[in-house]
């Protein structure tokens, strides 16, 4: 059995289509929606992000303002500029590009973003939304995950989840969402003993650690959805996940690569997010 490929790339674009019509529809009622990114700093990563935030926006009409500062920009001095764009009526999603220099508290800098307006789903108030159910932004990659194995075909309801990793940004939300979706999750991490005894039992695997080849083929279900979250790079300095991918697209179901799986699908929600955005305040 060879896996069927869940293609990010071709679902994001789908998604795109879906999000230009959305703006298209508020632009016809004077609404022109509206994404401000703040970036600190030259981390080249973090520049390379932008910037296809800023295509992404483009292509499906969308305003997007980019706030360039150097490195060493004080702490008060970002989140002056985050609360004039919490002020700003045009501004409809805003997001501060991470990671920070550590001068930064970063959670000080997420809290300071408006909740109405935050485009990445990090603040608090989106976590707790998240957490009892209620309406709010989510954080984009998990969000893309879901999509992506709601494009599959995979249901989630009766299945068990695997998720290996647990921070706030992937692991924590991918959980609350899958059990949302009633599947029975369970939770790895670096703690955990015996991985391969949880992961086996997963129908649905989600690699989130930042480590390659986490995730080898004698620790998936045959006929497992595995969702790479991973970024990673090898001795060839070529992009890569967290799961050996030759050698588990043998023995799951549905996989996603690296690259090309899971990253478009987060820039394409974060897309989702700031039209929503903009909707809210249209009505």
């Amino acid at each position: 059995m060879t896996a069927r490929i869940l293609d990010g790339k071709a679902l994001a674009a789908e998604v795109r289509t879906e999000v230009t019509q959305r703006v298209a529809a508020l632009k016809a009622r004077g609404v022109q929606p509206t994404l401000a990114v703040i970036l600190v700093g030259d981390n080249p990563a973090s520049q390379t992000y932008v910037r296809h935030k800023g295509s992404d926006c483009e292509s499906v009409g969308m305003r997007f303002i980019l706030d360039r500062f150097p490195a060493d920009l004080s702490e008060t001095a970002l989140l002056a500029r985050i609360a004039a764009l919490n002020a700003d009526p045009s501004v409809h999603g805003m997001l501060v590009q991470l990671p920070l220099p550590k001068h930064i508290d970063t959670h000080k800098v997420i809290a300071a973003i408006s909740p109405d307006k935050d485009a990445d789903g990090f603040h608090v108030q989106s976590a707790g939304a998240l957490m009892i159910g209620l309406p709010g932004f989510k954080p984009c990659t998990p969000y893309g995950c879901m999509r992506m194995l709601q494009s599959a075909g995979v249901d989630p309801k009766g299945k068990h989840a695997v998720i290996v990793g647990r921070s706030n940004i992937v692991g924590k939300p991918m959980a609350l969402m899958l059990l949302q979706a009633n599947a029975t999750v369970t939770v790895c991490h670096s703690a955990t003993p015996e991985l391969g005894a949880f992961t086996r039992q997963a129908d649905i695997l989600v690699a989130a650690v930042g480590r390659r080849n986490t995730i080898t083929a004698d620790l998936v279900k045959p006929g497992a959805a595995v969702i790479d979250v991973g970024m990673n790079q090898n001795e060839a300095g070529k992009l890569c996940g967290d799961v050996d991918f030759d050698a588990v697209r043998e023995v799951a179901g549905w996989i996603t690569p690296v690259p090309g799986g899971v990253g478009p699908m987060t820039r394409a929600m974060l897309l989702v997010n700031t039209v929503e955005a903009a909707e809210r305040t249209a009505r």
